[in-house]
């Protein structure tokens, strides 16, 4: 079980739920134009910062969580809540929800 510190907030993620903090793509420029921010894509790459325990099956045992604080992974494009804290955007998200996690960046 990980819990994020962000400066003075702490958050521990519930269940199966992960924190998410999103990855920027770098700027990108088609034939010398700069692609205004509300043009571009949101990201679908992020790195864990938090999660919790893990799952509470129907018999009451706890399916514990594949995804840990560090993994980079790879979600769906709406996927997650957004939520901002100290102006830095996070994605809270269940665990279900992460399509796959990349190796060895």
């Amino acid at each position: 079980m990980a819990e994020a510190v962000l400066t003075k907030v702490k958050i521990k993620p519930l269940g199966d739920r992960i924190l998410v903090k999103p990855v920027e793509k770098e700027k990108q420029e088609r034939g010398g134009i700069i692609i205004p921010e509300t043009a571009k894509e949101k990201p679908q790459e992020g790195e864990v910062v938090a999660a919790g325990k893990g799952k509470t099956a129907d018999d009451g045992k706890l399916i514990p969580m594949e995804l840990k604080a560090g993994d980079r992974v790879l979600y769906g494009k709406y996927s997650g809540t957004e939520i901002k804290i100290d102006d830095q955007e996070y994605l809270i998200m269940h665990q279900d929800d992460v399509l796959g996690v990349l190796e060895g960046k």
